[in-house]
């Protein structure tokens, strides 16, 4: 439960903390911690976007891990919106998107 609570709040704070253009604003914020999970999720007056929720899996006796899940998009710099889906879990973090070389 103390990992959901500690994992979430720095999840936030890291994204908030995020470096974006100096002129973008969040527009929209929300996000929940429960002792099932968490979840929140962003905009940003650029048109970034960002969304995320976890929970802990039980993989036995004793063994937790947190399974987490979430996309993001943003405008890069040569004007095309960039997305990129996620999962987190025991099996490592992977991420998928258009751009991003298929392995």
């Amino acid at each position: 439960m103390k990992c959901i609570v500690v994992f979430g709040l720095l999840s936030i704070g890291m994204c908030l903390a995020a470096p974006t253009a100096p002129e973008a604003e969040i527009v929209n914020l929300a996000s929940e911690v429960s002792a099932d999970g968490f979840n929140y999720n962003f905009d940003t007056s650029d048109g970034t976007k960002q969304e995320q929720h976890g929970k802990l899996k039980n993989l036995g006796p004793e063994e937790e891990v947190l399974q987490v899940a979430g996309s993001f998009s943003y405008q890069g710099d040569d004007g095309k919106t960039y997305s990129i889906t996620y999962t987190a879990d025991e099996n490592g973090y992977q991420p998928q998107g258009e751009h991003l070389p298929h392995l």
